[in-house]
Formats: C-alpha cells, sequence, structure tokens
C-alpha cells in the first residue's frame, strides 16, 4: 500500500539535501508526522524546524523509535547507523525513486525534466498554474521566489521537478510531462551517454498525457526518438513555434505560436536558455488547457531561481553573478546569456563538481569556456565522494583554450582576480558547491 493514502510517521536520512527537504515538507503538509536528520548543522534544518518537523544533527539508531517508514538521499551511507537499524527493524525503507514512483501513483504528475533547467522550468510552472486559479502542490529542489518553499501541498496535482540522477525517476508515471534538454552526467551510474538517453525516452514512454520535448536540444531530440510515444515539439519551426527572441542583461522575450496559442511572452531573466525553459513550460500548460493569459501572466511572474544568473554586487564597476551551472551545456548556456545581453569581458571562476564527474566529462568542459576570457578553476568540491586517483580541477583548467589559471583553495581565488584578471564588466561564480561563498570576501572591496 502507497505511503500516502495512510497517515505515517516518516523519517528521512540525510533530511538536508534540496530534493529531501522538499519532499520532508511535502510528506508533512499532507498529514504526514515527518522527522529526519543530518550530517551537519546548516540553514536547511532551522528552517524545516520552523515549519515543524523534528530534525537531529548526526545519525544514530534512536532517531528510528516511532518510524513506520523509511527514506535517505542518495548521499546517505548504507552502512550508517541508522540505515542499519532500519534494515534489522522491519520498518518500510523506500528509496527516492520508490518515492516518486508511489507519488506519480497517487496524484497527477506534472513533470518538467532535464539534466539541467529542472528547478527553473519547474518553478516557471508553478508561477503558470497558480495564475490559473488551480491549487498545485510542488516539489523542486529550491524555493520558488514569490510562491513559497520547495516543497508544498495541492488538491489539484503535484508540480515536479523530476530528477534523472541515480535512476530517481526510474518508477515515475507522470500524467504529463516537459523535456528540456539531455546532456551526458550521472555516467558514473548510467555507464553510458547511451543508456542515460534511453532513461528518458523511457520515461517519456511512460507518460501518460501529453509530452512536449525542446527539439534543437539534440539529446532531448534523441531521446524522443527513442521514445514509444509521440511527444509535441517546440522550437523554431516546430508544432509550437519560437520567435522573435529578443536578449537583454536581466531580461528576455520571445513569441510562442502553437494550437490554440499565439502570445507574446516577457521574462524576468534572461538567456536564450531561459527562452527554451519557457517556451517548454509555455506548451505543456496549453496542452493541460491553461488559459493563455495565466500562461503570459505567470511566466512574466517568475522571478529567476536562486543562483541562477543571481546578481550578487558589484567589484570595480563589474557585475558579480552566482550561478547553479556544473555541466558544459549549463556554463555555455550562462556565457552565451551574459554575451547576448551586453557584456564585453567576462571573467568565471568555476568550480568542478563531483570526482566522478570532473573524470567522466572533464575534457568536454574545454569548449564550454569558450565565451569566456579569462577563467579561475578551483578544486573539486567532492561532495563526499571518494577519491582515489587524487584528481584535481586541473583536469578542467587544462582543457581550456581561453586564458585560464588552477588554484588549489577557494583562498586563492580572490588573490588570484587580484593579480592575474583583465578588466572585465561580469564575474561569474559557476558551480554546484560552495564557490560563491568567495564572492563576499570580493564584494567586501571598493
Amino acid at each position: 500500500m502507497s505511503i500516502f493514502l495512510t497517515k505515517s510517521h516518516v523519517h528521512i536520512a540525510g533530511i538536508g539535501g534540496a530534493g529531501m527537504s522538499g519532499l520532508a515538507r511535502l510528506l508533512s503538509e499532507m498529514g504526514h508526522s515527518v522527522s529526519g536528520c543530518d550530517a551537519v548543522e546548516s540553514a536547511t534544518l532551522a528552517e524545516l524546524e520552523n515549519d515543524g518537523i523534528t530534525v537531529e544533527v548526526g545519525h544514530d539508531a534512536s532517531h528510528l523509535l516511532g518510524t513506520d517508514v523509511f527514506l535517505w538521499s542518495p548521499a546517505f551511507s548504507a552502512s550508517s547507523e541508522e540505515f542499519v537499524a532500519a534494515t534489522k527493524s522491519g520498518v518500510r525503507m523506500l528509496t527516492r525513486a520508490e518515492v516518486f514512483g508511489e507519488l506519480g501513483a497517487t496524484q497527477p504528475v506534472v513533470g518538467l525534466t532535464g539534466t539541467h533547467g529542472k528547478t527553473t522550468a519547474t518553478s516557471m510552472m508553478a508561477h503558470v498554474l497558480a495564475a490559473s486559479g488551480n491549487d498545485y502542490g510542488r516539489l523542486l529542489g529550491a524555493p520558488v521566489r514569490g510562491l513559497g518553499p520547495n516543497g508544498h501541498y495541492g488538491v489539484d496535482g503535484l508540480i515536479m521537478e523530476v530528477d534523472e540522477s541515480y535512476g530517481t525517476f526510474s518508477l515515475l508515471h507522470p500524467f504529463a510531462l516537459g523535456v528540456l534538454n539531455v546532456e551526458a552526467d550521472h555516467l558514473d551510474y548510467y555507464g553510458s551517454f547511451e543508456a542515460l538517453q534511453q532513461e528518458f525516452a523511457d520515461i517519456i514512454t511512460r507518460s501518460k498525457g501529453p509530452v512536449v520535448l525542446w527539439f534543437p536540444d539534440e539529446g532531448a531530440r534523441h531521446a524522443g526518438a527513442m521514445s514509444l510515444k509521440e511527444v509535441i515539439l517546440v522550437g523554431p519551426g516546430c508544432t509550437y513555434d519560437v520567435s522573435d527572441i529578443e536578449i537583454g542583461k536581466r531580461h528576455a522575450s520571445f513569441r510562442i505560436s502553437g494550437p490554440q496559442l499565439n502570445e507574446a511572452i516577457s521574462l524576468q531573466v534572461t538567456g536564450a536558455h531561459n527562452v527554451a525553459n519557457a517556451s517548454v513550460v509555455a506548451a505543456l500548460a496549453n496542452e493541460l488547457g491553461v488559459p493563455s493569459e495565466a500562461i503570459v501572466a505567470g511566466l512574466r511572474a517568475f522571478e529567476g531561481a536562486p543562483r541562477r544568473f543571481q546578481f550578487l554586487g558589484t567589484w570595480r564597476n563589474a557585475d558579480v553573478f552566482e550561478d547553479y551551472a556544473h555541466l558544459p551545456g549549463e556554463i555555455s548556456a550562462t556565457l552565451e546569456a551574459a554575451r547576448a545581453g551586453g557584456y564585453e569581458n567576462v571573467i568565471a571562476i568555476f568550480q568542478p563538481h563531483r570526482v566522478t564527474r570532473t573524470l567522466n566529462i572533464g575534457a568536454d568542459f574545454g569548449p564550454a569556456f569558450d565565451l569566456a576570457d579569462f577563467v579561475i578553476v578551483t578544486d573539486i568540491y567532492d561532495a563526499g565522494e571518494p577519491n582515489p586517483l587524487g584528481v584535481t580541477g586541473e583536469l578542467v583548467q587544462r582543457a581550456l583554450s581561453v586564458p585560464s589559471q588552477y588554484v588549489a583553495s577557494l583562498g586563492d581565488v580572490v588573490p588570484a582576480l587580484r593579480e592575474n584578471a583583465p578588466a572585465c564588466d561580469a564575474v561569474f561564480f559557476l558551480g554546484a558547491g560552495d564557490v560563491a561563498t568567495v564572492a563576499h570576501e570580493l564584494l567586501g572591496e571598493q
């Protein structure tokens, strides 16, 4: 029986992770008793506690007292005291993939998927459906600016960021799906890019209702062709035609035309990648019967996702931004957006994320930085992964064709900028780790 059909005490190990904190909030609002723990204190734990969720720092078997269902994040070790105790106790244990599967079986899921852009597109869809007056819940990796936290229950269905990492979406049957892109990632789990594409093809096939897909992305296009379902194509010259694209420093606009839809869209965020995200959202919402005025208003209300082209301040008359970009396609998109917005001299500080990712696609980072004038690459944010080969961020730096420098620690970033960086009008801190923490030191300079 699904955990979502009866009220349960759910304990989540690794509750501080972005995806797990949203799940905790969603389950709590559904009426479940939720507790959780994480290895270290964090702002997320404090926020969850303020929301009425019991949290602990550290892992201990005693946390399982009264637990009916045990969930854990992918980063949580199976050798930990809690995991071992849960295995012996007989409580129901569910992976994230199994939880996603049960969510899709108990309520209609409107999903946005791809190897990047998921949080942004899901946030956009949340605004669109809110503007339509529907009461949809949401589950994604970051708060939705202007709406609320990353997990929320609604009676009409669930808007979900459909995560491909480590097979998380392998059991989900969405009602409707938007496919943004498919780029090589998590190859330590999937083994090959072809296997990853097949997993995307499979979730397209499993979708019960409409599937819209951004046609210009080659990986997404191939996944759609591999699926057993007819997909609806979005992009210039497609069923949903995208035209009149204009990109500014802090905004973008375009026109989308398709069945019963012909609207000019204005965004408060910049970049061709956000035009793609918004186009998929607009097309999917239209397929769901959302009125065009709600599509226009919802997308106009979207203020950007946290850590996505987020303006932090200025340094020596240069605008400073933080961006979560940690894959080659994401980095290219961010730098393309900077250039399209009018920035002429761009510096990028990049912190590679995960040892396995760096080893699997390190050389492919080279072309991603071609639009930067100068790049500083730091050491790897390992996210707890072992590093038996001793690989460093220098593997990425050696692949770059633009002027660049490798620094072994975050503490070396600001001195390197002072001493070696050329004059610039924009500085981007790129990565999914903690690279932007050094931005405060930089912004403290007058």
